[in-house]
């Protein structure tokens, strides 16, 4: 029988004695009953710490055991961690007790704290070998059963990249760990430089393994800058099987999504370099290749002394297939075969409702300005891509009363309209674009040349030149605004030194107009470099005294700075110190660019401190705003933060409460983020009210309708309510085309399908919330428009006939329907409707006289057909085909019941809540490359190459020569002739013709 003790005070007198065995056998028995009488022990813990402190004691590890009990039984953890490390193996990692666990963790935190400092700090920190051991320990048992996914978190916690190796090497299965170590170092991992440091060991596991993921390989690569590397891999693949040749073309394809416009230049350049297999030797230098030249100085023409080698026609075979699939490469490279497929797929699946714009522009009054470019605004987001101006086409008088700015705003949403049109953007703009010989509105003008650089945004190779030269050739402000936009958006991020100069010499005019696109183009062209010319943009905010200038410099500086996190910390102090509100602004976007979705906490606080602090409401309205930025990679933390601030005092901290939740939520459907945003509809201050409506447009952009129709309704009565402030209606109007953006076809695309940030993307919501300021840099917000759609190509960069499986109902994420328009004529109807006493009697006369006939006649027809004619004459006008009289019941048609599933054809519209239930079957004859992303473009291969192939032929193939056609005979709207899919639409909606009657005067 076990004796219960009832105290401890026994066991601790023993502790008084000489022997060691009786101090022994009193802690082996307190360490038994130390939880239950750890308050009494503690009062001879002195006693237990001398034990542990004897170091001639021999079971001092079982006393610092004892002691780490106690202390953790006090709340000392710190005390009760050091105790523990000094009890060694005693302290069993493996128990699964409250105790243990407690402590485990707090060392895993203070080895983790002393590592960071050591690794990411530089400071010098004397890590306990003991704390060392533990975490190790730790390791080896994850390892051991099997938790490798905790495992690699733990390692990456601890800067330990030698463990993180291990971990990954001796999981049961490779690839996966490295899978999801890739998405942990992309999601998690705070610090730039280890980050790096973990993505290039994950590159060399990942080319270690029998078959490596390409695909990750090289979006590892994209990230660390190695375009050489990248270039190596590719030209590897197309020198490889048909299966390489696909999987190079699908890595291209997810290259290109990220939109690294200057990384793929430098890949392009690299494989250039590369010689076609079999291809004849250059010549060697000491060859003499040319003749001597004649008597007059002249260089004669060059001709080869020797015969040039000629090629079997199976090398020239080689030579023109490998011509062939470098073309392709750079094809895909340059974005023209990405963007003319998604061309192709938004302008055959555009679904956006014409019916919406009339009622807007019904509803609101042409001669206000603000909403007569909000309703422009509105359409160019709502065709963005598409190609389709039918709206402006119909509406050319009302456009014409847009005067000034008001013009240059309206011709540069052409541009968001022909978004992506490398082949004719120019020729579609030509109209409006400045020309030798002959001036036109130089507001026009400067807006053509924002628009080509929104049609050509990251993809400007071809239009450079061009830009440039419209640059240097005119010195009216409004032209120079508007091309230093245009070449900071067609030359993104490509550090064009020639395009810096130029539009720096544009700066230093310090022209307000001019100066404040070009400090804003500066930052587009040296995006996330780090340029050293930040310092000297800098200085001169600081010298002009144009607050224009000023706010374009410090935005630039923002973009200059994006994703250089830590790196970016000094120029963050001087902004953030600075005395000038304005470059405090510019500070606060500098923080939310540099720290963009890696949830920095030091970023955060910094934010949130300027947030409430600040003298400036700019300034508070932006830190708040930039929170978003900063929060983008954890958008359900978002709406906890900004809770508080959403009920602040000050309207312009809850303005940028609203707009941070839109930012860092877009396209999520978040319900805490709508639960948030909806009670601000109801503000008292109208531009409160104007940030929450863009907040949620972003937040539901390619939502199910079922969420999205109450929202729609909202906003027809902010748009027709004609005792709505100004600024509210505007922010409708602009939520109104957000969320039918790209013909309901796009979404916010911050992420690429790959995981990393759309640098674009990013950028362009940036930029778009300066339309507070300056309303054109609303359409900034096009760059963000990713179009939601499965594209399916084969190895000639054809779209066979492919098709996939969606299980879930039809109408769960199908197109909401389309608005019908209201009768004017049922206005004049309505007295016919109204039943008079003399047509009550005439109507009980005919129903007796019908009854009585029944009964004398001896044809039972006759008694069926008759009161079903005369029933049918008496119906009034204004009844509808079908509907029923009073007294008469009409069977309803039984509804047909909706599958759970069905099958999407090659391209489709693919919405990101609706991957998930996306699947590939099984018996098709194309299978994708990359199957567990079904989205975007993806690489199908032929699994039965000997048959005939159905092709899908591009019905926007003919849109540029009807558009160049059409450019120069339309002055208000230089655009394809495409009216077709809309007014198809339009003509749907028309009522059906009434059911055939037989007229009976009475």
């Amino acid at each position: 029988m076990t004796a219960v003790v009832s105290s401890a005070a026994g066991l601790l007198s023993l502790l008084e004695e000489d022997h060691d065995d009786i101090k022994r056998y009193a802690l082996q028995n307190l360490d038994k009953v130390v939880h239950d009488f750890w308050f009494q022990i503690s009062g001879s813990i002195a006693s237990v710490e001398a034990l542990y402190e004897d170091e001639d004691f021999a079971q001092r590890e079982l006393a610092a055991l004892v002691a780490s009990k106690v202390f953790y039984h006090l709340g000392e953890l710190d005390d009760a961690l050091t105790y523990a490390l000094g009890a060694g193996d005693l302290f069993d990692v493996n128990d699964q007790s409250e105790y243990v666990q407690t402590l485990i963790a707090r060392c895993l935190d203070k080895y983790f704290e002393l590592r960071g400092k050591e690794v990411e700090q530089k400071q010098e920190v004397e890590i306990d070998p003991r704390l060392v051991a533990i975490v190790e320990r730790m390791l080896d048992k994850c390892c051991e059963q099997g938790q490798s996914e905790q495992a690699v978190g733990v390692a990456l916690e601890a800067r330990r990249l030698d463990k993180v190796e291990e971990v990954i090497m001796r999981s049961s299965n490779v690839t996966a760990t490295l899978k999801y170590s890739l998405k942990v170092c992309q999601e998690l991992l705070i610090n730039r430089d280890f980050r790096e440091q973990v993505l290039r060991l994950l590159v060399r596991l990942y080319e270690g393994v029998p078959e490596p993921d390409v695909i990750n390989i090289c979006q590892c690569l994209m990230f660390l800058d190695d375009a050489l590397e990248v270039a190596k891999i590719l030209v590897k693949l197309l020198q490889g099987s048909e299966d390489d040749e696909l999987l190079a073309y699908q890595v291209c394809f997810d290259l290109v999504d990220n939109e690294m416009q200057s990384f793929l230049i430098q890949v392009q350049g690299h494989m250039d370099a590369v010689p076609a297999p079999h291809a004849p030797p250059p010549a060697a230098e000491d060859e003499p290749t040319v003749m001597d030249t004649d008597a007059d100085g002249e260089a004669a023409q060059a001709a080869p002394l020797l015969p040039q080698p000629t090629l079997s026609p199976e090398e020239q075979a080689a030579v023109d297939a490998w011509q062939s699939k470098m073309k392709k490469v750079k094809d895909i490279l340059s974005g023209f075969r990405p963007i003319s497929l998604q061309l192709d797929f938004l302008y055959t699946h555009n679904h956006s409702d014409l019916q919406v714009l009339k009622n807007i522009k019904a509803c609101v009054d042409g001669r206000v300005s603000v909403t007569h470019s909000a309703t422009i605004m509105a359409n160019a987001f709502m065709h963005a891509g598409t190609t389709v101006d039918t709206f402006l086409r119909e509406n050319l008088e009302w456009l014409s009363r847009a005067t000034n700015w008001a013009k240059f705003s309206a011709t540069a949403g052409l541009g968001v309209i022909h978004r992506g049109h490398l082949e004719k953007g120019q020729a579609l703009m030509a109209p409006y674009l400045p020309r030798n010989g002959s001036s036109g509105s130089p507001f026009s003008e400067g807006g053509a040349l924002y628009a080509l650089g929104l049609i050509y945004a990251n993809h400007g190779q071809d239009i450079r030149t061009f830009l440039l030269e419209a640059l240097r050739n005119t010195g009216n402000e409004v032209i120079q605004h508007g091309a230093c936009l245009g070449l900071g958006l067609a030359a993104l991020g490509t550090e064009d030194e020639e395009i810096v100069e130029d539009v720096k010499n544009v700066l230093y005019t310090d022209s307000a107009v001019a100066g404040e696109a070009a400090g804003l183009s500066m930052g587009l062209l040296l995006v996330g470099s780090g340029s050293d010319k930040a310092q000297e943009m800098l200085a001169y905010a600081h010298d002009t005294q144009h607050e224009k200038i000023i706010r374009g410099v410090a935005m630039g500086l923002a973009m200059i700075s994006y994703g250089r996190e830590e790196a970016a910390e000094t120029l963050i102090e001087q902004m953030t110190r600075d005395q000038d509100p304005i470059i405090r602004y510019g500070g606060m976007f500098v923080i939310g660019m540099a720290y963009r979705g890696t949830d920095n906490n030091g970023a955060v606080q910094k934010l949130l401190h300027f947030a409430v602090s600040d003298v400036s409401d700019d300034v508070r309205r932006a830190a708040v705003m930039c929170l978003g930025f900063v929060l983008m990679g954890v958008p359900h933390q978002c709406p906890k933060i900004v809770a508080l601030l959403a009920e602040s005092f000050n309207p312009h901290v809850r303005y940028g409460a609203a707009m941070a939740v839109g930012l860092a939520c877009a396209a999520t459907g978040l319900r805490d983020a709508m639960s948030l945003l909806e009670p601000m509809l109801q503000d008292s201050v109208d531009f409160v009210r104007q940030g929450a409506l863009i907040a949620l447009s972003l937040v539901l952009v390619q939502q199910p309708e079922s969420r999205v129709s109450a929202f729609r309704k909202r906003l027809e009565k902010f748009v027709g309510d004609k005792h709505e402030e100004v600024m509210c209606k505007m922010g409708a109007i602009m939520a109104t085309g957000i969320l039918d953006a790209g013909g309901r076809n796009v979404t916010i695309g911050v992420r690429a399908r790959s995981g990393y940030f759309r640098r674009t993307s990013v950028i362009g919501l940036a930029i778009f919330t300066q339309y507070w300021y300056w309303y054109p840099f609303a359409y900034f917000l096009s760059l963000t428009f990713q179009p939601t759609a499965i594209i399916g190509v084969n190895r000639d960069m054809a779209m066979p006939k492919f098709s996939v499986n969606c299980a879930c109902r039809p109408s769960l994420f199908a197109y909401p329907p389309a608005l019908t328009a209201e009768k004017k004529s049922e206005t004049s109807k309505v007295p016919t409707a109204v039943l008079s006493t003399t047509a009550k009697a005439k109507e009980r006369a005919r129903k007796k006289e019908a009854e009585k006939k029944a009964t004398t006649s001896s044809s039972s027809a006759a008694k069926a057909e008759e009161p079903k004619a005369e029933a049918a004459g008496d119906k009034m006008d204004t009844d509808a085909p079908g509907t029923a009289t009073p007294g008469e019941e009409v069977a309803e048609a039984p509804k047909k019941e909706e599958p759970s599933s069905f099958v999407m054809e090659n391209p489709g519209r693919v919405v990101p809540a609706q991957v998930k239930f996306i699947s590939f079957s099984a018996d098709s004859r194309w299978a994708p490359v990359k199957r567990d992303s079904p989205a975007g473009i993806l690489v199908l291969k032929d699994l039965t190459p000997g048959e005939p192939v159905d092709l899908i032929t591009s019905e926007a193939a003919v849109v540029p020569e009807a558009a160049a056609a059409a450019a120069p005979a339309a002055p208000a709207a230089a655009a394809p002739a495409a009216a077709e899919p809309a007014a198809g639409a339009a003509a749907d909606d028309e009522p059906p013709p009434p059911a055939p009657f037989e007229y009976r005067p009475s």
